[in-house]
């Protein structure tokens, strides 16, 4: 994944517009925590030091959207052994594989599933190291900068 977002050609959705923005069009980003290095596509918090009010809730709001992906990630690992350890599949078919299971639980979701039934792992913490070394270029600060103006914004401060 690293290799892929460094390649500078992620097969990301064209920029959009923020939600109730008039600004520029903001890239598609995947969200990572410190260890992950800056990027255009990938965002990480701000360093701990030094942290205002805008960076505090920019912070926030992206350990939020973190949480939500490694809930998700949570959910599909405790039904999916394929997700326990290194997939063993062709890379030519690996995302296959993954949508398949996503398909699979989203039918057994909405058909077998008791409510409750994925609660507890909505509460558990994903584990991993995935890091990525390297300094934040300028084109990742710029990113970053204006996600953390828009959730600044009445915009982006009405988002929940």
């Amino acid at each position: 994944m690293g290799w892929w977002l460094q390649s500078n050609q992620p097969d990301l959705p064209q920029p959009a517009p923020l939600p109730g923005s008039s600004g520029p069009p903001a890239p598609y980003v995947i969200v990572g925590d410190e260890g992950f290095a800056l990027s255009p596509n990938l965002m990480r918090p701000f360093p701990r030091r030094e942290l205002n009010e805008e960076r505090c809730t920019f912070n926030y709001r992206l350990s939020r959207a973190r949480r939500f992906v490694e809930c998700a990630f949570g959910i599909l690992a405790s039904k999916w052994r394929i997700f326990h350890s290194d997939i063993q599949l062709a890379p030519e078919i690996v995302n296959n594989g993954i949508k398949a299971c996503v398909v699979l639980h989203n039918y057994i979701h909405m058909y077998e599933a008791s409510p409750d039934e994925d609660a507890e792992v909505l509460t558990s913490e994903a584990h991993g190291d995935l890091s990525l070394l390297g300094r934040a270029g300028s084109a990742g600060l710029r990113v970053r900068k204006l996600f953390s103006d828009y959730f600044m914004s009445p915009a982006g401060s009405n988002l929940t």
